[in-house]
């Protein structure tokens, strides 16, 4: 399989960033500083981001990165999802854990990593998809919260976070079938609310789609520097350091809306209920699977 070695050495730096990641998760920790950390962490690992660090509290599921002047700081009452990305030569390792730190919500966690446990076993080449996503809605089920409907886990390919099938995480009337020498991340999400998301008005992750013309000789420059990521997103603040914070945001809006640039707006539950996340990154044996980031 191509990229095989590359995807377990990026599973191993993920898998160990990861462990080492949860001692920052604590009362008291700025969510700017725990995402700085992590991402340090990876590129003095001699590996790279493949995505800005997601730090989701509470009824927030995804795609939440801090700002670049963030002053989120992490109480004692929040439930903590991190997911992190790291690629080698493209080929990337996509894991996620929650902490309670309320200690009221530990059956929320554990359900999440219940469901990842569950599609994980059920996975071989012919599997479908489907059946894979009601393995971890009746684990969920079982410990009495609902799956994420709309989120799905999903293939992975060299520079490509979101690439051919989606995993749901629940059953689905399409029979998608999982082959040998996938790469894919499951990622089941457990919530008390009502098991959909909404999108907010905030947006602080991007990726690139196309060269376009612009009205700033800065946001050709942008544009040229986000090309170089291929399909992998990027974070606003990365990039706070080089020009004017306000202009920034003035060409990443003009930039989505001439799609030249793709937004990822924060994801909500949608009843406000709370949100856990458990993910691993698995490759499709001949026999079952190969969980890169254990």
């Amino acid at each position: 399989m191509e990229g095989l070695e590359e995807y377990r050495k990026a599973g191993k730096i993920a898998s160990e960033i990861r462990e080492w990641s949860r001692g920052l998760i604590k009362p008291g920790s700025k969510a700017l500083d725990i995402a700085e950390a992590i991402e340090k962490r990876i590129l003095d690992a001699k590996a790279e981001i493949a995505f800005p660090l997601n730090i989701s509290l509470n009824d927030n599921a995804a795609h939440y990165t801090p700002s670049y002047n963030d002053a989120l700081v992490l109480s004692e009452s929040d439930l903590v999802t991190i997911d992190l990305g790291v690629h080698v030569d493209g080929y990337i390792a996509d894991t996620a854990y929650t902490i309670d730190l309320s200690g009221k919500n530990q059956r929320l966690v554990d359900a999440s990593e219940a469901g990842l446990r569950a599609a994980i076993e059920c996975v071989k080449p012919g599997v479908s998809v489907s059946k894979i996503g009601e393995a971890i809605e009746t684990t969920i089920g079982g410990y009495g919260f609902k799956p994420i409907e709309n989120l799905t886990g999903h293939e992975l390919k060299q520079y490509n976070l979101h690439a051919g099938i989606a995993i749901p995480n629940i059953k689905v009337p399409y029979d998608w079938k999982v082959e040998e020498g996938m790469a894919l991340a499951i990622e089941p999400f457990a919530t008390n609310g009502l098991g959909k998301v909404i999108e907010s008005k905030n947006a602080e992750i991007f990726s690139f789609l196309a060269l376009k013309p612009t009205r700033m000789r800065e946001g050709k420059i942008l544009l040229q520097e986000v090309e170089k990521r291929g399909l992998l997103p990027f974070a606003e603040r990365w990039y706070a350091k080089k020009m004017h914070p306000l202009k920034l945001k003035m060409i990443l809006r003009e930039l989505v809306e001439r799609e030249a640039l793709h937004s990822y707006p924060v994801l909500h539950e949608k009843e406000k209920g709370l949100v856990s996340q458990a993910e691993h990154t698995i490759i499709v044996t001949k026999d079952g699977c190969e969980v890169t980031t254990r």
